[in-house]
């Protein structure tokens, strides 16, 4: 039996970056082995264990996509990583720190370039979301994607391969995607491989909307989303925040060619388009709130100033701010990354924000007190509605 360390471990090390976790190879063992040193089996599919000090995982050696027991204890270190998806991901270190390297994946690092290791790679067509995942990981280190690898993603694509994806895997890939820095060569390798308008037809179909040129100076409608995504990772952390904005506009892909530039009522398309997109992904309900409120209202963030006291407290009844004033704050900043991400405007202040949430306050420390001699139920909340609006007034 070898152990040998494998994939993002020695890729990152190799990288100099830091090493998060460890994954194992073990070679010439079988199952029965592994429980006998005492590891614990994980996963139905293929067995994987656990060690039993550290818990890192270990996985027996496997020459095909998914393995079988059969082949267990026979399989050579080579052909296990003959079977992974990129050349970086294809290397294995030994105990004594030597380098196994079949593929040139070391080459293809000092080079920058992302190249699959085998035709196998299209054995899992979820492998162009990880390829467009790694570009958002190491795009600033100035990695490509190979062309005969983009070429290969291209024919996964157009065959259809695709379209047979299971939601919650590509809801994963993206997940994880809008956790990176900067998510954008994510959705820009997307696009250039013709994956994008299979998994997000909304978002994919923004590119070539034209917008008026005196509120967006980048005209695009797809490069103000991207732009816009770029400042939502600079002012949060929060994935909920990076979706909304991504999601945001995505009603203007289906404005009447008449009407364009313009886009009213692009907000309530949009909200319609939010729901049936995370309806596909089987996107949790709290991305799905967020971003559909964050579409449906956040024009009404911009326009403060013109809203009249009754139409600013309807928009926070709207957004369930008073019940749940963390989610509101986080409207909030994807109307910021909205209004930041245009060309010229990324460091400008956005002042309707702090407004708004002065307004949320004033609506609710209002003083209460007058509300105790009154019967409960419906009368209560006319009145605390009607003290709300008078307190709006007052300040504005």
């Amino acid at each position: 039996m070898q152990i040998y360390l494998v994939g993002g471990a020695v890729r990152d090390r190799l990288l100099g970056r830091p090493v998060t976790e460890r994954d194992f190879l073990v070679v010439g063992a079988t199952p029965e082995q592994m429980l006998k040193l005492g590891y614990r089996q994980v996963g139905r599919d293929f067995p994987v264990f656990l060690h039993p000090q550290s818990k890192e995982e270990y996985a027996l050696a496997r020459s095909g996509r998914s393995g079988t027991e059969a082949d267990a204890g026979c399989v050579t270190l080579e052909q296990d990583l003959a079977r992974r998806d990129l050349t970086i991901n294809a290397m294995a270190e030994s105990a004594e720190g030597r380098l196994i390297d079949p593929f040139g994946g070391r080459r293809d690092l000092q080079q920058r370039l992302l190249r699959h290791v085998s035709p196998a790679f299209a054995d899992d067509p979820l492998r162009v979301l990880r390829v467009a995942r790694f570009m958002a990981r190491y795009h600033e280190l100035g990695f490509r994607v190979a062309p005969a690898t983009m070429t290969l993603m291209r024919q996964l694509v157009e065959r259809g391969d695709l379209d047979s994806w299971a939601a919650e895997r590509v809801w994963q890939e993206l997940h994880e995607a809008l956790s990176m820095t900067n998510p954008v060569p994510f959705f820009t390798t997307l696009r250039e491989s013709g994956a994008l308008v299979r998994i997000m037809p909304e978002l994919d179909r923004l590119w070539g909307v034209p917008q008026p040129v005196s509120w967006h100076p980048e005209i695009d409608c797809g490069q103000h989303s991207m732009l816009a995504l770029q400042v939502a990772c600079r002012l949060s952390n929060s994935i909920e925040v990076r979706f909304a904005t991504l999601t945001h506009d995505l009603g203007k892909g289906l404005t009447p060619k008449q009407q364009l530039p313009g886009h009213a009522g692009h907000e309530a398309r949009g909200a319609e388009l939010v729901g049936e997109l995370c309806n596909r992904l089987r996107a949790p309900n709290r991305f799905r709130r967020l971003a559909a409120l964050s579409a449906r209202f956040h024009t009404h963030c911009h326009r403060l100033d013109e809203l009249k006291p009754r139409t600013i407290l309807k928009v926070l009844e709207k957004l369930d701010a008073f019940r749940l004033p963390r989610r509101f704050r986080d409207f909030l900043t994807v109307c910021e990354a909205d209004y930041r991400g245009r060309k010229g405007f990324e460091t400008r202040p956005y002042p309707q924000a702090v407004r708004f949430l002065h307004c949320f306050e004033l609506a609710r420390d209002v003083d209460r007190s007058s509300l105790s001699q009154l019967p409960q139920g419906r009368v209560v909340g006319q009145a605390l509605h009607d003290l709300r609006i008078r307190a709006l007034k007052a300040a504005l």
